[in-house]
């Protein structure tokens, strides 16, 4: 009898380090993953190009003002040529101050980017009346149901896009879809930016050539060998950090918050640098 109430014991312990090593030491220790692209459709003068990708900040639950001001220096000092931010940049969870809501202003602000910083909308900034006042005030273009097309100096293109969540599930894509589907646009190189990883079905068609999604955080709990051991809605199908789908690199960071549940096991926080080349 003794023996059992001991193993009972031992079970409870075990069971407790790990719920504070997933709370406390999983959602610490940022990560950057590095990824080289490779397609020989990239314009020339694009050649090189550097990307970071974030997503899911979820400010409010276990990311604080520290870990966006590491994070910010972090990605400064890789020097990108663009920035993207694919949604859920505070937790709906958050009761977001004043003070806190200056804070993001002037830290998100302070990113660089030499050619551009874009963003969409996720899920949870649906709940913030402020989310694109926020990241307009912090200089970010913003690509949500819609596109952008960056030049260089020899008039070499690119094209960018975003699609938002939609509460509905159903996702707007009628302008980038008018604009493609236009014979006198022609793009070599295409970007596409999803919160949502599962809206992938529903634009696989338009064979971009770059898609970055956020949302699921890659489970936000993993277990080794097994993978995630729970998937939100949306990222069901779509949840692993990289898919090759035809012509397309499907890339889905696994984020820097917590969602719902406040730990990480086996999922550092992290966000993408992708170097694109040609070959």
């Amino acid at each position: 009898m003794k023996k059992t109430y001991l193993l009972i014991i031992i079970i409870i312990i075990i069971i407790i380090l790990i719920l504070l090593y997933a709370r406390y030491i999983g959602t610490s220790g940022l990560i950057v993953k590095e990824y080289k692209v490779i397609n020989k459709n990239l314009p020339n003068d694009f050649d090189g190009l550097k990307i970071v990708h974030f997503t899911d900040l979820h400010y409010g639950r276990t990311t604080d003002e520290d870990e966006v001001t590491y994070l910010i220096k972090n990605i400064n000092d890789l020097n990108p040529d663009i920035i993207f931010f694919t949604g859920d940049l505070i937790d709906r969870h958050t009761k977001l101050t004043d003070k806190q809501e200056k804070f993001l202003k002037q830290a998100l602000s302070g990113l660089n980017a030499k050619i551009g910083k874009y963003y969409i909308r996720g899920n949870h900034d649906t709940y913030f009346k402020s989310y694109f006042e926020i990241m307009d005030k912090a200089n970010f273009i913003n690509v949500n149901n819609n596109y952008e097309i960056i030049y260089s100096s020899n008039q070499d293109k690119i094209f960018i896009g975003g699609i938002e969540t939609e509460v509905e599930g159903n996702p707007d894509y009628s302008l980038i879809e008018e604009h493609l589907n236009n014979e006198e646009n022609n793009y070599p190189y295409t970007i596409l930016l999803l919160h949502t990883p599962d809206y992938f079905d529903k634009i696989k068609n338009f064979n971009f050539d770059l898609i970055l999604a956020g949302h699921s955080h890659q489970g936000q709990v993993r277990l080794p060998f097994l993978g995630s051991i729970y998937n939100a809605v949306g990222s069901k199908k779509y949840n692993e950090a990289y898919y090759k789908i035809k012509n397309t690199d499907f890339y889905i960071s696994g984020g820097i918050g917590t969602s719902t549940l406040s730990f990480r096991f086996f999922n550092r926080p992290s966000y993408n640098l992708y170097r694109i080349t040609k070959k």
